[in-house]
């Protein structure tokens, strides 16, 4: 396409409408609503220590808690779970995908900041009515091509911050979503490690009562065999016969148990059923307790929680939205403009004297909304007042999950330390029975029985073992175990990829 005309002029009326929105802007710049305020935590009065009970073998310090807390067990396994959990878990996968559209919507919302430019091609042959206006008044009625190309603009002037306070929304909404990914991976540590640790529980379980049936079936040989020799009564018999059924029918519900936790390991690891069961079904020694627990500081909590994190986040974008109700009520400005080339005829769309060109603003003023901005504004407000109730709520319900945590794991402690004096002396007796016995002073089934007693006792404590390993666990859940704060990316770095782009 050849112009030959000279174009300063077209210029010269683009340069006094530019003056004019250059005066628009430095009028601009306004952001109405509420800028939004860092809420207050209580959480630096919490004591990191149980207090109740003087029978913790646990020493507690305020050192950071590594990040895989898990590997405070040294079980090679459980680290590895844990590591398949994080990369192939369906729900991490869901949170992670739940964050990319929130980093899209913020794009979006980014992007009404710019100017939105288009070009156009449009043909159409038309022909005017025999009694319209146009042709009254001499423009002939026979049909023609009208033919037009250019480009056209229009962009809002964010003066009153509506569009601002809409990417502020945006930016805490994804702020909150990364959180919500965060917090799945805290759940889903906790998840995989208490199934992993019932089940070598479980397991344990299953090797004692696997020695309480032998045990039950020698007292049932030794009983049938005085029954025999008619120096014991049926009722014993009997007994002993229901003994054994019990240890049999525990057997087979920790059989059951057993690969309801194995199953529950697979799904959580996006696997199928059964898909562990040759790996673990292997019976291992129960996981080692750890004699020194990493706590931190109180006042570094509020931090290491995301659930904590992500509701301010919400009251962060809670807080925008009043900014934009109220941007509602006042006026939008936009700029139009459109500049291209016009004629009947194709063969004259080169010619400087087929431009045509239309800019100028459109102004918007609501005036009568039958009270929808209003309610709006106030629907606004409430669920900020809302967001800030659910953060005070979040940031309570830490305070209480730390402290029950804390006790709880003190109480297992202690109730760890009676049984194990429970077993201490139950085996003395067991010595000494078997002593007796062997100096002909007692019979074999009051050692049998003393036997059993010692298995159950035995089984006490290793459910007592398995409650204060469950009980780190929860400790750790509630300190916002799990992931790592310094790998967030702020939100500032968000936008400057998102701009860059």
């Amino acid at each position: 396409m050849t112009i030959r005309l000279s174009i300063k002029p077209f210029y010269s009326r683009i340069f006094s409408i530019l003056k004019v929105i250059s005066i628009t802007f430095m009028l601009a710049g306004c952001m109405v609503g509420p800028d939004y305020v860092q809420s207050p935590n209580d959480l630096a009065g919490i004591v990191l220590k149980p207090e109740k009970y003087d029978k913790n073998s646990f020493k507690f310090s305020d050192l950071p808690y590594p990040k895989y807390w898990w590997s405070l067990f040294d079980d090679p396994i459980l680290n590895a779970l844990q590591l398949q959990a994080l990369q192939n878990n369906l729900d991490l996968q869901i949170t992670a995908e739940r964050i990319e559209q929130s980093r899209a919507q913020l794009g979006i919302t980014s992007s009404q900041q710019l100017p939105k430019i288009g070009n156009f091609n449009n043909y159409s042959r038309e022909a005017l009515s025999e009694y319209g206006k146009l042709v009254a008044l001499g423009a002939p009625s026979s049909a023609g091509n009208l033919w037009q190309t250019g480009f056209d603009a229009n962009w809002e002037l964010d003066l009153w911050g509506r569009v601002g306070r809409m990417k502020e929304m945006a930016n805490a909404t994804l702020e909150s979503t990364v959180y919500d990914h965060e917090l799945s991976k805290v759940a889903l540590s906790a998840e995989v490690g208490k199934t992993y640790l019932l089940l070598r529980s479980n397991q344990a379980q299953i090797k004692i009562a696997k020695q309480s049936i032998l045990i039950a079936q020698e007292i049932l040989t030794l009983v049938n065999s005085r029954k025999k020799n008619g120096t014991t009564t049926t009722f014993e018999v009997s007994s002993a016969k229901a003994q054994l059924a019990k240890e049999n029918a525990a057997v087979t519900g920790l059989l059951h148990k057993q690969n309801n936790l194995l199953n529950a390991l697979t799904f959580l690891l996006g696997e199928k059923p059964k898909a562990l069961d040759q790996e673990l079904s292997i019976v291992l020694p129960f996981p080692s307790m750890p004699s020194n627990i990493p706590v931190g500081v109180s006042s570094e909590i509020a931090h290491n929680r995301p659930d904590i994190l992500q509701a301010e986040a919400q009251l962060h974008a809670a807080t925008a939205s009043i900014g934009i109700a109220k941007a509602d009520f006042y006026p939008r400005v936009t700029l139009n403009g459109k500049i291209g080339f016009e004629s009947l005829e194709s063969g004259q769309l080169d010619s400087w004297d087929a431009r045509f060109f239309s800019i100028g603003p459109t102004i918007y003023l609501p005036i009568f909304q039958g009270g929808a901005l209003r309610q709006r504004l106030a629907l606004s407000e409430s669920k900020q007042r809302t967001a800030a109730l659910i953060y005070r709520k979040t940031v309570l319900q830490a305070w209480h999950e730390i402290n029950n945590a804390f006790d709880a794991l003190a109480e297992q402690q202690s109730q760890y330390a009676d049984l194990s004096i429970v077993y201490a002396e139950n085996q003395q007796s067991l010595r000494a029975y078997e002593r007796n016995y062997q100096q002909g002073t007692t019979d074999y089934l009051t050692v049998l029985t003393a036997e059993r007693n010692l298995l159950v006792n035995q089984r006490d404590l290793d459910n007592s073992t398995t409650a204060i390993a469950l009980g780190i666990v929860d400790l750790y859940k509630s300190l916002g175990g799990g992931w790592n704060p310094n790998e967030i990316s702020t939100m500032r770095t968000i936008d400057t990829r998102l701009e860059s782009k």
